[in-house]
């Protein structure tokens, strides 16, 4: 989810933060403590939605444990919720699950694990875990962070997701608690301040607009899919707007707001 225009500098030596201090390992544990913990409770909302949606105990927990990234888990159990097709439904989790692999592209070169660990490091990259690994100053905290939240996350989420579905049954009407909302507000919390450029900005309000407005007329899922059309399209535009005959010298040589 995260994304930064400027990437810090990864060493293996103490680097000063923006206050001039270096950071302990003590102050990375507490950080990334702290996501984990927070997003780690959503499990529970995750849990019952599941239940609530039909699926079983076993299917709940699976999803936590083998797919273990909750906007597509969201996704999936609410287009299946909404009586929307298994595959299409699939489709958009998948999809919303592909930027885990652009994110893998980053942390492999921040954390610089060994072959053997990338395989096991691979299923905690998700959106808090690139967040807390990016915002370290050397590689040594880098590391930390991405494993003690990865831990404490896959940790709590499925425990949460557990006691959420065992205790489904007892909170009855699964709509009328909202608690679907509690991931989905979690990831807008962590990307909107990522949201820097008025490139990004445009985009993401497109894809609202797109998945908005073909939520009435489509099957369940499939808005979710075509809100991604969002991105070429800015970035077709753009292009046409930079590459305009009609621009100045001076025009072209003045930098977006994005650095472009």
């Amino acid at each position: 989810m995260p994304e930064q225009t400027t990437s810090p500098k990864i060493t293996g030596e103490p680097v000063e933060t923006a206050a001039g201090e270096v950071k302990s390992d003590a102050a990375v544990v507490r950080d990334a403590l702290g996501v984990g913990v927070a997003v780690g409770l959503s499990g529970f909302a995750f849990g019952v939605t599941s239940a609530g949606s039909g699926l079983s105990l076993l299917q709940t927990c699976l999803l936590s444990l083998l797919v273990f990234t909750g906007a597509s888990q969201f996704a999936l159990v609410g287009a299946l919720a909404a009586g929307g097709n298994p595959y299409t439904a699939a489709a958009g989790a998948f999809f919303l699950g592909v930027r885990n692999a652009f994110y893998g592209l980053r942390l492999s070169q921040l954390l610089a694990l060994p072959r053997a660990l990338r395989p096991l490091a691979a299923q905690w990259v998700i959106d808090e875990t690139t967040a807390v690994t990016l915002a370290q100053p050397t590689r040594r905290a880098a590391r930390i962070g991405f494993t003690v939240t990865g831990i404490t996350l896959y940790v709590l989420w499925n425990l949460t997701t557990l006691l959420g579905a065992l205790g489904a049954e007892a909170l009855g009407d699964t709509d009328s608690w909202g608690l679907d909302a509690a991931s989905p507000a979690v990831f807008l919390a962590l990307l909107a301040p990522m949201l820097r450029s008025t490139t990004e900005r445009i985009t993401a309000a497109l894809a609202v607009l797109l998945a908005l407005g073909l939520l009435p007329v489509l099957p369940a899922g499939v808005p979710v899919l075509l809100s991604a059309l969002a991105a070429p399209a800015v970035l077709f535009l753009m292009g046409r707007r930079n590459g305009s005959p009609d621009d100045t010298p001076a025009m072209a040589a003045t930098p977006t707001e994005d650095g472009r």
